[in-house]
């Protein structure tokens, strides 16, 4: 696949790189969120059959499946295609699940488009956030990556005022304009696609050496011999010799247990998105519309719109991970946001449990704080975080392939609790929130045990963190941490550093070896 000098070097090229990564997710979050507010327009339901509640889980999480194969495609040739060239894929897949279902005339077309343009999610969503870590600077990657989610929060916050503004408009075209303008957002992706480089740890990894050093010139406007360049190449080519790969990884050997204990770094990968996606969120994007209206009472105008003030609260906590996430670290906002999660969710289910009550209508109604707070806490914290996560555990060799099973497990998850969920808020009621409140309390002792701290560290300097058999990621982490800010100096440097220590004291001891006579002197 060509590159195109579209934007330079440098700063430009950073900044190309991040809007392109941005914009994927501003569609991601769109794509999600368009739905919603659709599922109670007439005229829509009228051209899809009127489906109960039943079909209308399928109906909306089929998307999800989509999504999941597109992962399991993803994780069988991202290696092959690089990520440019499935970054361009996923759009073109977009583009043509978009297509039909703007053009829909009935529920299996539909179903149709949406699971195409699932399959494009499912690569853009396992391909984005690796592209974009593989292409920043260990301080600020935690940022960037958290970044993608805040804009995913763009994307849910769009389509939700989109599809209050055509809540008016009593005609196809209500429903047609907010699902034809994802074509907008895989246009413009595909288009830039075609003037950023290469992942120059895939290009290292593929044995493309000189086409990675050049990519890193190109990112940092550098020469060759630069010292953030010299830096970067030794850091990767370091852990490629210590993940000892010498051929393509295959898929068998993704849970194998090696010198960087693949095996369990990918099952921590996977574990975080699962926790992302079986907290509750998707009750309150997919359906936060039909369950105001069913379990608060409000109008369907009126349940639009608080719909689309609690997306806001989304957007408005990401907004700290975005700006702090490598200050306040990883594990600590995942834990303190899977207790806020919890604790919110358990209020719901207390004031909704009042229903028959003299006071059910007031406690309903005083249940919708506590999704704006569900909603405010999850932006904040377990939306971003794993997203960052992911490709920041996993070691290079199985970089690809290890992202591709995490975010599969996201959308596995995201399909089943969007298929059920209008059948279990209908049978279980309030009960149905306590289901999400253990599963969120459950998840801060997983994360507190058996998930190290990452922030801070390049991607290579992660793999020392499972190269001491016997002791746990979690303390090297903790030891790591304390030493950079007690040196100021990253551990991968430290560790150049004393090497060539080494180095230059075994080139002295040559020497020094050298100048001594051949015979001792006699003593008189």
């Amino acid at each position: 696949m060509p590159q195109l000098n579209l934007f330079g070097k440098g700063r430009t090229l950073r900044y190309a790189i991040t809007f392109t990564c941005e914009l994927g997710f501003i569609f991601f979050g769109y794509d999600q969120g368009v739905m919603s507010g659709l599922v109670t327009n007439k005229n829509f339901v009228e051209v899809v059959g009127y489906p109960d509640a039943s079909m209308e889980g399928i109906m909306l999480s089929i998307y999800n499946l989509g999504c999941f194969t597109g992962c399991v495609l993803n994780f069988l040739f991202g290696d092959y295609f690089g990520r440019r060239r499935a970054i361009w894929i996923s759009m073109l897949w977009i583009m043509i699940g978009a297509t039909l279902q703007t053009t829909t005339f009935s529920l299996s077309q539909l179903m149709v488009g949406r699971f195409i343009t699932g399959v494009g999610t499912g690569i853009e969503s396992s391909t984005v956030p690796l592209y974009q870590a593989e292409l920043c600077e260990a301080p600020k990657r935690g940022r960037l990556v958290c970044s993608e989610t805040t804009f995913l929060g763009v994307g849910l916050v769009i389509s939700a005022l989109f599809d209050y503004g055509m809540v008016h408009i009593d005609s196809p075209l209500g429903w047609r304009l907010p699902v034809s303008c994802q074509l907008i957002f895989g246009l413009i992706v595909s288009v830039m696609v075609f003037g950023l480089p290469e992942s120059p740890r895939y290009l290292f990894r593929r044995g493309r050496h000189d086409e990675a050093v050049k990519v890193l010139c190109d990112v940092y406007n550098a020469g060759e011999d630069d010292e953030i360049v010299v830096r970067e190449r030794q850091g990767i080519l370091q852990a490629l010799r210590l993940e000892q790969v010498g051929n393509e990884y295959s898929w068998r050997k993704v849970f194998k247990k090696d010198g960087v204990q693949t095996g369990k770094r990918v099952l921590l990968a996977f574990g975080v998105q699962f926790m992302n996606q079986l907290g509750g969120i998707n009750l309150v994007v997919y359906y936060m519309p039909s369950v105001l209206e069913k379990s608060v009472g409000v109008s369907q105008q009126m349940a639009i719109l608080l719909s689309s003030l609690i997306n806001c609260m989304y957007l408005l906590g990401s907004f700290v991970p975005t700006l702090l996430a490598d200050k306040l670290g990883r594990r600590k906002p995942m834990i303190w946001g899977s207790l806020g999660c919890g604790v919110s969710m358990m209020t719901v289910s207390i004031l909704l449990s009042f229903k028959d009550s003299s006071i059910g209508q007031s406690a309903a109604v005083a249940s919708v704080a506590f999704f704006f707070t569900f909603m405010l806490i999850y932006g904040m914290s377990m939306a971003p975080v794993p997203w960052c996560y992911v490709p920041e555990i996993l070691p290079l060799h199985a970089r690809a392939k290890g992202t591709a099973i995490a975010i599969s497990c996201n959308w596995i998850c995201n399909f089943f609790i969007v298929m059920i969920t209008p059948t279990l808020v209908s049978r279980l009621q309030w009960k149905a929130y306590l289901i999400f409140m253990c599963l969120n309390l459950s998840f801060v002792p997983l994360l507190y045990f058996f998930y190290p701290e990452t922030a801070n560290l390049t991607l290579e300097e992660i793999d020392l963190l499972y190269a001491e058999p016997g002791t746990s990621a979690r303390v090297v982490a903790d030891r790591f941490q304390k030493q950079m800010k007690e040196t100021k100096q990253g551990i991968m440097e430290s560790k150049i550093a004393e090497d060539k220590m080494c180095v230059v004291m075994q080139e002295e001891v040559k020497d020094y070896e050298f100048q001594l006579p051949v015979t001792a002197p006699t003593l008189p």
